[in-house]
This record gives C-alpha cells, sequence and structure tokens, in this order.
C-alpha cells in the first residue's frame, strides 16, 4: 500500500510539474502575441507617412535606455517599452491632410492633433492587456512646467513613463526629417534644446539622464538612425 501511494503522489508531482511547465509557455506564447500586437498597432500608424518610419522604435529605445539607467524593474521597462510604442497610436483618426501637412497647421488643425493622447488612451483602455500603457499614452504631451496636454498636469504628478516618453519623443522630433522641417537637426543642436528646456518642459533629472547616456556613447544615436535598424 506505501508503493501504491508513493508512486501515486510521484505521479501527480510529475503531473503538477507539467502543469507548471505548460503553464510558462501558455504565458511566454501570450506575452509574445502581446507584443506582436503592440507592434503591429505601431506600424500600421507608421505606414502612413514617410517621416515617421521608425520614430515609435526609436522613441522605445532612447525611454528603454533612459529606464534602465534609472534602474527600473523588468516590469516598468517592459511597460515603458510599451507605451513608447503605442504613444502615437491616436494619431489613425487624424485626417492625412492634417497629419501629413507640410505647411504651417491652423489653429483648428492643431487642436486635431492635440487630441492624439486622448484618442489613444481611449483605444487602449478597452484592452484589458494594455491598461497600464493608458497613463503613459494619455501624458506624454505633458510638460514639467504644466502648460502642456491634455491635462496640463505640472512635475512629478505626470507619470513617471510619460516623463521618460515626453524627453524620447521630443529629442526624436528633432532628429528627424519631417514633413513641416526637411532636414533634421543635427545631435548638438538637439542637445541643446534638451538642455535649455530642463524644468520647462521636460523633468530635469531625466534629461540630465538621457544628456549623459547620448554624451557618453557617440555611436548610441547613430546607429538607431539606420534604415536597416530593427529590433
Amino acid at each position: 500500500m506505501g508503493r501504491a501511494y508513493n508512486k501515486k503522489n510521484n505521479f501527480n508531482k510529475k503531473s503538477h510539474l507539467g502543469n507548471e511547465d505548460s503553464s510558462l509557455d501558455i504565458a511566454e506564447l501570450l506575452e509574445k502575441t502581446h507584443f506582436e500586437t503592440i507592434m503591429a498597432f505601431s506600424e500600421a500608424l507608421e505606414a502612413r507617412d514617410q517621416y515617421t518610419a521608425g520614430h515609435s522604435r526609436r522613441v522605445m529605445e532612447y525611454s528603454k535606455s533612459i529606464g534602465l539607467r534609472m534602474k527600473l524593474d523588468r516590469q516598468d521597462i517592459e511597460d515603458l517599452k510599451r507605451s513608447a510604442l503605442l504613444h502615437d497610436i491616436g494619431k489613425i483618426g487624424i485626417p492625412d491632410m492634417v497629419l501629413k501637412k507640410q505647411t504651417k497647421l491652423t489653429d483648428e488643425e492643431y487642436t486635431i492633433i492635440k487630441s492624439h493622447p486622448e484618442t489613444g488612451a481611449s483605444i487602449l483602455k478597452y484592452i484589458k492587456s494594455f491598461k497600464n500603457l493608458v497613463p503613459a499614452v494619455y501624458h506624454h504631451h505633458e510638460r514639467f512646467d504644466g502648460e502642456g496636454y491634455p491635462g496640463g498636469v505640472k512635475g512629478t504628478a505626470i507619470p513617471l513613463h510619460a516623463r521618460i516618453i515626453a524627453i524620447a519623443d521630443t529629442f526624436d522630433a528633432m532628429t528627424s526629417s519631417r514633413s513641416y522641417r526637411k532636414k533634421a537637426l543635427s545631435l548638438r543642436t538637439a542637445l541643446s534644446e534638451l538642455e535649455q528646456n530642463k524644468g520647462i518642459q521636460f523633468d530635469p533629472d531625466i534629461t540630465n539622464i538621457f544628456i549623459e547616456i547620448l554624451q557618453e556613447s557617440p555611436y548610441y544615436f547613430s546607429r538607431f538612425r539606420e534604415p536597416e535598424y530593427y529590433l
């Protein structure tokens, strides 16, 4: 009886371990599917405009580098990366005639552009697995001095991930060609703009971290500008 009982226990133990392994495999599959869904969203947006191709990927990389330097935990880094990839997803609802306009926007058109954080948050809030990304997507155009949008939130009341993405997003916009500005700013000029806007547009501590990263690694910036660069 004792041996039979032990065999049964051993069998149950193995089955339990097998179930744990299966659960891990399923979790990894869901994680992969989740990330691929985010990438599909991001690429669908960027396919509309040649000037923003690769923008979200670069914003993700810049944001991740800041998060790692700040020693954020693994889950924080993952949420930060995903938020960065989807920060502009709300632009899907903006007409091409506004999104791709090469001349100065009218006040009405600028109001339409400014609606994209709210639209993006509205899209993501209905997807349960994306709920942690909503605050960063909603607030990534806030300013440290409280003069940003859509909420006019100020200082450290702005969610951390949004403060990080705001710096990465602006830096990439400055150093990329755009429909309204064909020539990208130089790295030196972009760094100067970041420096001048510390504590005004950007969180000063996070800005210092990003400037340090760029100054310490001259090739860090240039490798993300390569057209063949992929994650």
